[in-house]
């Protein structure tokens, strides 16, 4: 792509290629237009200082509304089998998804 904001039109063609997409001559136009606006929006993003902005996950503080991950014994191999409608040994049965 040009290192300028202005996409050519053989730039979005380009990309509509990569992406199979097909764009009639009308529709090119037009997302040339957009991409090239979306791109002088970057461009100004760009041109903000922001040496002493911490980095951020997320806009606002967020608090986790999760419990805490803990960890504790599993269930045994019985009792998980007595569970199951069907089993042989220590495997559950299924019916079968491939046929």
């Amino acid at each position: 792509m040009s290192n300028k904001n202005d996409l050519t039109s053989d730039e979005i063609r380009h990309l509509a290629a990569l992406t199979r997409i097909s764009m009639t001559d009308d529709e090119v136009v037009k997302m040339r237009d957009e991409m090239s606006n979306i791109l002088d929006s970057i461009a100004v993003l760009n041109e903000i200082n922001t040496d002493s902005v911490e980095p951020t996950g997320h806009s606002v503080d967020l608090k986790s509304v999760l419990r805490e991950d803990i960890s504790k014994d599993s269930l045994s191999t019985e009792e998980i089998l007595m569970n199951a409608p069907n089993h042989d040994e220590d495997l559950i049965k299924i019916k079968p998804v491939f046929e």
